[in-house]
């Protein structure tokens, strides 16, 4: 098990290498709203690896278009390991498209399943019935993810056809906070027309079973989990807000519609390195828009006791 833990370790940290943090996503946001060309023309000549920064108010003066991978055909990302040798990421297709209004940026991944031998026939059979359900979550993800960046690029073709306006749409990944449990894929989706708008996708699998996590998963049964969590985030929205007062979130508003009232089995989460449960939460969901993606990382305390 230190072996395991030790390879996955070291595959994590060279995976981490030239990924993007939250912190510059949100200076990339912040980029695009502002529209400054000089900015991301810098950005470019610099390696940035987020091309968050790309504006759709201020596009270069020349067109270009690359070629496109079929569809059904994947082919390896650079760099990226073997996740603790049962999956692989690899980009699934690639779309990209420039023009002075309009900026596409589009890597749509696939998380392959890897095939494990093991000479005891015991552990055999256990290895056997992980690949089963690891080769059915993979398929269910995959087309999931499919189905959203798809979308993302039909609809920015639909819209090329339109003379005016300026639209820009980003479609990234990034393997996130991988433990000798769990893998997790983020998918980060970016949509602007003047102003802009982001979402975050979690896909969590489970490598002891192969199956993909859901909240519930994470609890004995009949525990009231929805509650607690809930009741935390509440506070620290409260918390934050106190100490903050550029943060605000729909909590004892005087609408009392808008206020968030709880999570659902739906919404958005991932186990961090910590081994903590993560909620997210996507642009306008609990918040005005400008605040972003949020999240809130639940203590270990709040749930140790309900958790499985």
């Amino acid at each position: 098990m230190d072996d395991k833990r030790r390879e996955l370790e070291t595959c994590k940290q060279a995976y981490e290498q030239p990924h993007m943090s939250e912190r510059q996503i949100e200076a990339m946001r912040r980029k695009i709203e502002e529209a400054k060309l000089d900015n991301r023309r810098e950005n470019r000549k610099k390696g940035v690896v987020g091309k968050l920064a790309v504006t759709a108010a201020a596009m270069a003066a020349t067109f270009v278009i690359l070629p496109n991978t079929s569809a059904g055909v994947a082919y390896a990302m650079e760099n990226i390991p073997l996740l603790g040798r049962l999956v692989e990421v690899v980009t699934f297709r690639d779309y990209q498209y420039e023009d002075e209004r309009n900026c596409a940026d589009i890597e749509i991944p696939e998380i392959v399943p890897q095939s494990v031998t093991d000479t005891d026939t015991e552990e055999t059979q256990t290895t056997e019935s992980v690949q089963k359900n690891l080769k059915k979550s993979t398929e269910e993800i995959n087309a999931e993810i499919q189905r959203i960046s798809e979308t993302f690029v039909k609809e920015f073709e639909e819209n090329l056809q339109y003379e005016r306006g300026y639209q820009d749409v980003i479609v990234k990944s990034e393997v996130i906070s991988t433990t000798q449990d769990y893998f997790t894929l983020k998918l980060i989706c970016y949509q602007g027309a003047g102003s802009g708008s982001e979402w975050n996708y979690y896909y969590t699998i489970d490598l002891d079973t192969g199956e993909r996590l859901q909240l519930k998963d994470l609890f004995k049964e009949g525990a009231d989990y929805i509650t607690l969590i809930s009741e935390n985030i509440k506070t620290q929205m409260r918390e934050q807000m106190a100490a903050d007062d550029r943060k605000y979130y729909w909590i004892d508003d005087e609408m009392e519609e808008l206020n968030f009232k709880q999570i659902t089995d739906e919404t958005a989460f991932y186990i961090n390195e910590q081994g903590n449960i993560v909620m997210s939460f996507n642009e306008g969901d609990v918040a005005p828009m400008y605040m972003g993606v949020v999240t809130f990382e639940i203590p270990e305390e709040v749930v140790s006791g309900i958790r499985k």
